[in-house]
């Protein structure tokens, strides 16, 4: 039977950890981790972003994380802790499962972008 949106982000929901925004602001603060805002660049740009992290859209993620891609991006490490967000969480539910399933292992969900503000994460404008 075919899925739909409502079954995928329930799938990635229960496969990638979510963390609060208290707890996404202490594994920032913490350090070794790669902060991935999947969000549209326009997005970004109306809101800034994250102090540090890289902003891959949602769309071009699969190919800046394969290693063997043309448009691979180098701070997709395998080894790393990504912590994911976009502006409400369900994007960043769907990112993690896919790096999941391209064999990264230590991979949250950190949630939206406001709520993460608004928690006193460092941001940064574009």
């Amino acid at each position: 039977m075919a899925k739909n949106v409502k079954d995928l982000l329930a799938e990635a929901n229960g496969a990638v950890p979510k963390l609060s925004p208290a707890e996404a602001v202490e594994k920032i603060r913490s350090g070794d981790v790669l902060v991935v805002d999947v969000r549209d660049p326009t997005e970004v740009q109306q809101t800034g972003r994250i102090k540090g992290a890289v902003n891959v859209s949602r769309g071009m993620l699969e190919f800046r994380a394969d290693p063997e891609s043309q448009y691979h991006n180098p701070v997709f490490q395998k080894d790393k802790t990504i912590l994911l967000h976009c502006a409400s969480g369900g994007r960043s539910a769907l990112a993690g499962k896919t790096l999941q399933e391209m064999g990264y292992t230590t991979v949250f969900n950190i949630g939206g972008f406001k709520d993460l503000a608004e928690a006193g994460i460092d941001t940064e404008p574009v």
